[in-house]
């Protein structure tokens, strides 16, 4: 690829543990990746805002307080309206399977549990950005 891929890591809402978040944009940032942390209490507006100022890949979401199936389908709403149509949406954190399924039929990428490796993270975005976006 002739450049990084770029990923926006954010927290949205008033989910307050950022621990994970940053975790995990070190392993991407360390795997090759440039990553923009968009630090706590984001609102799905600021992280659309954000990735398209960035001109991000994907955006990774970090969601704790269970508010995912309001925090997802709002963020996959503004980038259809926005027409980011090839940016992966990911994330992760305490997230029912079945929710899981639920937000992925809306269009959500992967999503990630606790436990779940860096590495395997990282390849997912690349993998997903290799076959979506041009270069």
């Amino acid at each position: 690829m002739p450049r990084p891929i770029r990923v926006l890591v954010a927290k949205v809402g008033l989910d307050g543990h950022d621990r994970g978040a940053k975790v995990i944009a070190t392993a991407l940032r360390d795997s090759g990746m440039e990553v923009i942390y968009t630090g706590l209490r984001q609102t799905p507006e600021m992280v659309v805002s954000a990735a398209l100022q960035e001109d991000v890949d994907a955006i990774g979401i970090s969601i704790l307080s269970g508010a995912h199936m309001t925090v997802f389908p709002k963020v996959i709403n503004l980038m259809k309206e926005k027409g980011m149509d090839d940016v992966l949406l990911t994330g992760g954190g305490i997230i029912p399977e079945d929710d899981m399924q639920e937000l992925n039929t809306m269009g959500v990428g992967k999503l990630f549990a606790p436990g779940t490796t860096t590495s395997d993270i990282a390849e997912y975005i690349t993998a997903w950005v290799k076959e979506h976006r041009e270069f």
